[in-house]
């Protein structure tokens, strides 16, 4: 190993950090070569902005006096969850509004949150002889309440599919909207940029790891949900597909709505566009491989969302840069491709945490221990009584 994370953050302390991001290290690494970067670069940065509806927030009220176990909790109108204690709760970003339907939802009342507005509470309670009261309504802000952090359980998929549509129909999906007769391809990640595409087997993002969280410091806190890494890979380790995903904490007191933002798909419902930027120390040659991937080198696979059913069809496979070109061809059809993640965003992501890196605002955390290689993701089987 040529060297540890307390060397790499001496030189973040002293000032004598050499950073650049996922973008900047392709055309290094051609230019002088995979000994030189290992030797003369500290640090890559990489990021992505993307809908990640696996996000919510916890937030703690506050005792009332009288005081309430609160049953439970509407925040606009939108429900969240309160099985927690007596005034802790849950909001998640995808919960819809029990008034304003698909328009509103969890994730507007993070953002809200964020953006220092004022929040409807509303809570009821079936009443104890230690938390009397059985309803309260008032408005809140994040400086009125305690604590406020978000927890997702699942953000930053390592790939993700293109979506299509091989049906008669328009349908309307989490991956947007997908016209009739493969009328068109979205897909959803930053690619060269993407943390976990730029260390595909998780030598140095894993539990513990400081990240940058929607414009505050982050953590990852545990592999996400539907982790997944068994699949197949490229040469350089990259999946074909989703593979592992990450869960992520941090202040949501401390997040800017310049690097979170809600969002409604239209006849889906909400989600929330998150930024998250994770630094990769340059330990040794094998992480300049990794780092070094481009789009072109980079490939995921079509999948056919016309077909309602959980294995959907595989209509083949096609790498980033062809998606960035703005045309892929299937079945002998040339296609247009549209984004959902911000690709500028997250490269503005990758440069702020450079940046803070650079003037010693950041310091790396080595993970104190590794995602799993070998999770497989097991789907929901329907017993014969459910049938």
């Amino acid at each position: 190993m040529l060297k540890t994370y307390q060397e790499i953050n001496e030189k973040i302390k002293k000032g004598q950090v050499v950073v650049v991001t996922a973008e900047e290290i392709i055309d290094l690494v051609a230019e002088k070569g995979t000994q030189w970067v290992a030797r003369e670069i500290d640090v890559v940065t990489t990021a992505t902005f993307g809908p990640m509806c696996s996000t919510g927030a916890f937030i703690n009220f506050g005792h009332a006096d009288p005081p309430i176990k609160m049953a439970k909790v509407w925040l606009n109108d939108v429900p969240a969850y309160t099985g927690i204690a007596a005034v802790d709760a849950y909001i998640g970003a995808t919960e819809l509004s029990e008034t304003q339907g698909l328009s509103y939802g969890g994730a507007h009342v993070i953002e809200d949150l964020i953006m220092g507005k004022s929040v409807k509470l509303k809570a009821v309670a079936y009443g104890t002889d230690c938390y009397p009261r059985k309803d309260i309504e008032t408005h809140i802000t994040k400086d009125d309440i305690n604590q406020a952090y978000l927890y997702n359980p699942r953000n930053s998929y390592q790939n993700y599919c293109v979506a299509v549509n091989s049906s008669d129909r328009t349908i309307f999906t989490y991956m947007g909207t997908l016209l009739p007769k493969i009328g068109n391809a979205t897909y959803s990640s930053a690619g060269q940029l993407s943390p976990l595409l730029n260390d595909p087997y998780y030598r140095t993002i894993g539990i513990g790891t400081r990240i940058f969280l929607a414009g505050a410091i982050g953590y990852v806190a545990w592999e996400g949900t539907q982790h997944n890494p068994v699949q197949e890979r490229a040469p350089h380790g990259i999946p074909m597909s989703s593979a592992g995903t990450l869960a992520l904490i941090g202040d949501l007191k401390q997040m800017s709505t310049n690097y979170i933002r809600a969002a409604n798909f239209y006849r889906y419902g909400t989600t929330i566009y998150v930024g998250v930027g994770i630094p990769i120390p340059i330990l040794d040659e094998e992480m300049v491989e990794f780092v070094k991937v481009s789009d072109a080198e980079i490939y995921t696979t079509i999948i056919d969302y016309g077909v309602p059913r959980r294995s959907r069809p595989m209509l083949g496979k096609v790498s980033y840069g062809e998606l960035r070109s703005g045309e892929i061809t299937i079945k002998g059809k040339n296609v247009p491709t549209a984004p959902l993640s911000s690709y500028a965003k997250a490269r503005e992501i990758a440069n702020v945490l450079k940046s803070l890196i650079r003037e010693g605002k950041f310091l790396l955390q080595e993970p104190i221990e590794r995602l799993s290689l070998e999770r497989t993701f097991k789907p929901l089987e329907i017993s014969r009584e459910g049938i």
